[in-house]
């Protein structure tokens, strides 16, 4: 949608082609139906939110920035708002106003001709240097089109949400053109645990915790922030983050993940704290010092891993025990065994190799004239608006080729 908007600017006649029957049904689950359009952060930050390559995507995010992006929306009449994170959105909160906006620029536009319930099927490389597009009408195949065009641009999306349509056209045009397309995994998707704990939390959702996940002594995954306990692992922005980096990892076997649920403060700090507990009751029973030290749901759970018996009284914890059991508050275990698949996936890692991608213009170095934009390339971002800045500062490369 914004190729096709930014390339009505110039006098090419356009042609979207869309196989559902309205534009932009995945744009609308975006940011939980909030549609998180792009985040504000200047190069050198947004770039660490890139992989497995920020420097194919530099050239374009110059070209048009998180700034620009912002300044289209608006001329476009969409009022945004920032977030914390300085992630943007729709002031209104609805992601449909995002997709209202990029479908009405290009209706007004009398160069562009929206085609919808039409699916590509083929994208082959004519005698005559023209591409033939193969497109077929609302599912029949005697109602198939053949639309001759000087130029292709791939705007397919990658596997995540194939409900939406997003079913791998993109990789399968790419292969037939002879491109290689790198190893697809889903990503930002939520994480499979081992131990029956986790999922006895189901629904507790965890602010301001801190996420280690190491492959033995090498750390994968750091960060700090929310985190869900679901019935099958671990959801919230940590776990959707977490999984973009252990994925291909995760095919050789499980991983061991660590939470901090005091980050804030030290294991000193933390033993002082619990030393005054004691200290102000010392006849009372463990369970009954530390039940405000944690949710309800994740009170029991502590109880079991903590490694002192709950009824003991804590004059007579030893110092030894009380170490033990702040080693699971500083590091509370789990074990990484899989990521959901691609029906829960926001994104597809992998894509076509952007070695064979020109990176000013997203036309391929192999086949003239044909453009690959957005989730269907080898670049993808982490929550917060990275994805669709890199679907817009893409599709603005290809449109102004």
């Amino acid at each position: 949608m914004m190729a096709a908007a930014l390339a009505s600017e110039s006098s090419l006649r356009v042609a979207l082609i869309e196989k559902n029957s309205q534009c932009g049904r995945k744009l609308l689950l975006t940011g939980k139906g909030r549609c998180n359009i792009t985040n504000t952060r200047p190069w050198d930050e947004f770039k660490e939110h890139v992989h497995p390559d920020s420097g194919f995507l530099r050239p374009a995010f110059m070209a048009f920035s998180n700034a620009d992006t912002v300044a289209f929306f608006r001329k476009l009449g969409l009022p945004v708002t920032e977030e914390r994170g300085m992630r943007i959105f729709p002031s209104s909160g609805k992601s449909s106003d995002v997709r209202d906006a990029l479908v009405s620029r290009s209706s007004v536009a009398t160069n562009v001709d929206i085609r919808c319930d039409s699916e590509a099927v083929s994208v082959l490389r004519s005698s005559s240097s023209h591409f033939v597009v193969e497109v077929l009408h609302s599912g029949d195949r005697m109602n198939m089109l053949e639309l001759v065009t000087d130029s292709v641009i791939v705007a397919t999306g990658g596997l995540s949400y194939p409900a939406t349509g997003s079913t791998g056209d993109g990789y399968r045009f790419a292969r037939e053109t002879g491109h290689e397309v790198t190893e697809l995994l889903p990503a930002l998707v939520p994480i499979e645990t081992k131990e029956s704990y986790i999922t006895k939390m189901q629904g507790l959702s965890l602010k301001n915790v801190e996420i280690t996940i190491k492959d033995g002594k090498r750390t994968l995954y750091n960060n700090f922030g929310e985190l869900l306990f679901t019935h099958f692992g671990m959801s919230g922005p940590l776990a959707l983050s977490a999984s973009s980096y252990i994925g291909k990892r995760l095919k050789k076997g499980p991983l061991q993940g660590a939470l901090d649920l005091k980050p804030a403060l030290s294991r000193e700090q933390l033993d002082k704290r619990l030393l005054r507990e004691f200290q102000e009751a010392p006849n009372k029973q463990f369970k009954n010092v530390v039940t405000g030290w944690f949710p309800a749901k994740l009170y029991p759970v502590m109880m079991e891993l903590g490694g002192i018996l709950p009824e003991k009284k804590v004059h007579e914890i030893t110092k030894e025990e009380r170490g033990g059991f702040l080693e699971k508050v500083k590091n509370f275990p789990f074990t990484i065994t899989g990521l959901r698949d691609f029906n829960e996936a926001i994104i597809t890692q992998g894509g076509i190799k952007v070695k064979e991608i020109n990176p000013k213009t997203m036309e391929s170095k192999k086949v003239k004239g044909l453009y690959f934009v957005g989730e269907v390339l080898d670049v993808d971002g982490l929550t917060g608006g990275f994805n669709l800045q890199i679907a817009w500062s893409t599709a603005k490369a290809a449109a102004s080729d």
